[in-house]
């Protein structure tokens, strides 16, 4: 084990038990004073994110250079790092206290879940890592919408069980996104038994399995799960998103299901239907882009020389 190797481990274990630390304070808290102390954590944890923030505004520069100014930008990747501060900290605060989500949490749009899941076929949820979306699931889940969420696994194994176990307590299901077969076969078992997935559709998919679509005016590598998964179960696809609304108040807005179009080849009928949620998920960005994850490499794999099509 070479000397970065070990940096980055030490890193890793400053940041785990800074967490488990951190979170069994705060939640002991009572909720006015830890709205207080929040404000002193995010200001401590700024200072180990430099790395995150340039990757934000390098984000920004590729999706606004042409739109917003230099200031404009920083502003933005600024507010996104508090608004992601925050809400973390209200998110391990809300699990430790339950009854705070259906408090703190509003739904716009429930009788479109409501009369999809009438169907019986299931339902798919395309939404991003945008808002407060954990917070977003905990509520449908503790409303008692059977709620599955196809996550990637964190890199540490301790902090993903921390949250693993927080999450099957409070009701929300977890579908690792790999090994893909298990994850495929799980994910088409849920909307059969007419319960609620939930696919975030706005990383970077890699090298092989998506299709490559414009997000921004770029090409960006996406996961076809949605579209594969809605042709094969009949399911219907609604995007929903989570916003702060006002204060420590959210609202989730749920739109109606998405038309698919057929074409007149599968390969054809899926770019252009997830074509049609990245347009989705860039018209919230646009209107809320604090709410992102800017420091996400969303458009770090390109397409092969020649192709601008699948992956």
């Amino acid at each position: 084990m070479n000397f970065h190797d070990r940096i980055k481990i030490f890193k890793r274990a400053c940041a785990r038990y800074g967490l488990f630390v951190s979170s069994w304070f705060i939640t002991r808290l009572p909720y006015s004073l830890m709205k207080v102390i929040m404000y002193v954590f995010m200001a401590i944890g700024s200072c180990f994110i430099i790395r995150h923030h340039r990757l934000a505004r390098e984000s920004l520069h590729i999706a606004f250079d042409q739109e917003k100014d230099p200031q404009e930008i920083r502003r933005i990747a600024q507010d996104c790092f508090e608004n992601i501060g925050r809400g973390m900290m209200e998110l391990i605060y809300f699990m430790a206290h339950p009854q705070m989500i259906m408090e703190k949490v509003v739904i716009d749009g429930k009788e479109h879940l409501d009369q999809a899941l009438s169907q019986r076929r299931g339902v798919i949820a395309v939404s991003a890592h945008f808002g407060n979306f954990p917070l977003m699931l905990l509520r449908f889940a503790r409303a008692g919408y059977k709620t599955n969420a196809i996550i990637r696994p964190t890199r540490d194994q301790e902090i993903e069980k921390y949250f693993l176990d927080l999450r099957t307590k409070l009701g929300l299901n977890t579908i690792y996104s790999l090994p893909r077969k298990i994850c495929v076969d799980t994910s088409l078992k849920v909307l059969r038994n007419n319960e609620l997935l939930f696919i975030p559709l706005d990383q970077n998919f890699g090298s092989a399995g998506g299709v490559f679509v414009d997000f921004f005016g770029q090409k960006a590598a996406t996961a076809t799960g949605p579209v594969v998964f809605a042709r094969r179960t009949k399911a219907p696809i609604l995007p929903m998103f989570i916003i702060r609304d006002h204060g420590d108040v959210y609202k989730v807005i749920i739109e109606p299901p998405l038309e698919l179009e057929e074409k007149e080849n599968d390969e054809e009928a899926v770019l252009v239907n997830t074509t049609k949620i990245t347009n989705i998920i860039e018209r919230y960005i646009r209107q809320y882009p604090h709410e992102w994850g800017w420091m996400h490499r969303r458009w770090k794999t390109k397409p092969p020389a020649g192709e601008t099509v699948m992956v």
